[in-house]
């Protein structure tokens, strides 16, 4: 008869180690190397190791983890010490392949920082556009970080690892999203309703207010194509008209038809990004057409002026820095690019705001989805890093209430291990965390 208590008793125990172990930081959270910097990147996108947790805490190390996790996107933290343990040379792509996850990885050595990606989430250009605008001397980690979060997130392609579910910086148990869970549970269903009912109700106020300040500017660079469309001095029947010609004349009237439609029937603001893409289409159809009827070569196909995409694609590429921003390389027409050699300001597209008409890279987060009509596909982050359409799109706000999602182009699942996607040269290294003290590199070339 008192074998039962005595069961009871070890069950118990047994009950207790259990919920000992799980609570218990994992080994992978305490250990060193790069080997268990990727098993704790598997558990969590924030890995501090010890011998740099005063470069970060706890609490900003948590909070950090919890924006990436949000935007569910497979973006990879980790801050290490500059020792003998983390030799810099090829650093993340030992790192990346330790980790075996398509992503984009940041690391934070010493007082260094140095990122890299996989092409198919973030292009080599894009990535080191925004090194550039973040990395500064003597900037603290979380400050650093936080702004490389901040202006990747938009524009990261995929999504956050399976594997991660809701476990912390740490690899321990989701305690912060049990505690959520219970606190929702016990608010009761009416109150979360009322939450969810506001909340849905403020983004669409919000969605219909962008949208009508994007019609006016849409509506504007359609009329202005469809008048390029009516200067054209072509004819399909025309001497010397051939099959090509015709057919990119046909795209061009297509692109003008399909803006107009795509336009009409928008309903969200992130719809505007189909739109400015069928105009970018149709301007380069006819600079294609241009070139065939004068027997040029064809031109190569790059993105519109940065200033005004209604100036057509661009034709060379001209240094620029933005009102307290850094300089960077920008896709100019060649009209743009006299102004600006010959020390004038460019021929910016202006827009309507609060404050009167200002460049659009000076406007409210509306206009996000008619810039990445223009230049998606990785393009637009660099050119608007340090601008206030720029720090805009970035905010954490942005992808739910005007459409950032839609600059992500294709869908890249970062849920399973498998490195099959993953190309060496994306992590060949560049850049340095020499620059700052760190010394070495990631390899020696250019990201």
């Amino acid at each position: 008869m008192r074998t039962r208590p005595f069961y009871l008793l070890s069950a118990l125990a047994g009950l207790a180690l259990l919920l000992l172990l799980v609570l218990t930081p994992s080994a992978g959270a305490r250990a060193t190397g790069i080997s268990d910097a990727a098993a704790a990147l598997k558990q969590g996108p924030v890995y501090v190791h010890p011998g740099a947790a005063d470069q970060l805490s706890r609490a900003d190390a948590d909070a950090l983890a919890q924006k990436i996790k949000d935007a569910d996107k497979p973006l990879f933290v980790a801050v290490l010490p500059a020792s003998a343990e983390f030799p810099p040379e090829n650093l993340l792509r030992n790192l990346r392949t330790e980790t075996g996850v398509t992503g984009l990885y940041a690391v934070r050595l010493g007082d260094g920082f140095n990122a890299a990606a996989d092409s198919s989430v973030l292009s080599r250009d894009a990535v080191q556009n925004l090194i550039t605008a973040v990395r500064q001397p003597g900037v603290d980690a979380d400050t650093e970080l936080n702004n490389f979060v901040d202006q990747a997130l938009p524009t990261l392609r995929g999504s956050a690892p399976a594997s991660w579910g809701d476990v912390g910086t740490d690899g321990g148990v989701p305690v912060a999203g049990l505690v959520t869970l219970g606190a929702v549970a016990a608010a009761g269903g009416a109150s979360a309703y009322a939450v969810v009912r506001r909340n849905r109700l403020r983004k669409e106020a919000e969605e219909r207010a962008a949208l009508d300040r994007l019609r006016v500017v849409v509506d504007e660079d359609i009329t202005a194509f469809g008048e390029e469309l009516d200067r054209l001095d072509f004819h399909p029947a025309e001497a010397g008209a051939d099959d090509a010609m015709r057919g990119d004349y046909e795209r061009a009237l297509d692109s003008y038809d399909k803006a107009k439609s795509l336009m009409g029937s928008a309903t969200h603001p992130h719809d505007v990004r189909a739109v400015t893409q069928a105009l970018e289409d149709g301007r380069w159809s006819l600079a294609v057409l241009a070139a065939r009827r004068e027997r040029r070569p064809l031109p190569e196909r790059r993105p519109p002026c940065f200033f005004d995409p209604r100036h057509g694609p661009a034709s060379e590429d001209r240094t620029w820095t933005p009102a307290g921003g850094a300089a960077r390389e920008v896709p100019v027409c060649a009209a743009d690019a006299a102004r600006l050699d010959d020390g004038r300001d460019p021929m910016a597209r202006t827009v309507e705001t609060d404050g009167g008409r200002r460049p659009y890279w000076e406007a409210g987060p509306a206009y996000g989805p008619w810039a990445g009509g223009y230049f998606g596909g990785g393009l637009l982050p660099g050119l608007l890093v340090g601008t206030m359409l720029g720090s805009m799109l970035a905010t954490p706000a942005y992808a739910t209430e005007y459409g950032g999602s839609e600059f992500e182009g294709g869908d890249v699942s970062g849920a399973d291990f498998s490195s099959g996607d993953f190309g060496s040269s994306d992590f060949g290294g560049g850049g340095g965390f020499g620059d700052f003290g760190g010394g070495g590199d990631f390899g020696g070339g250019g990201f």
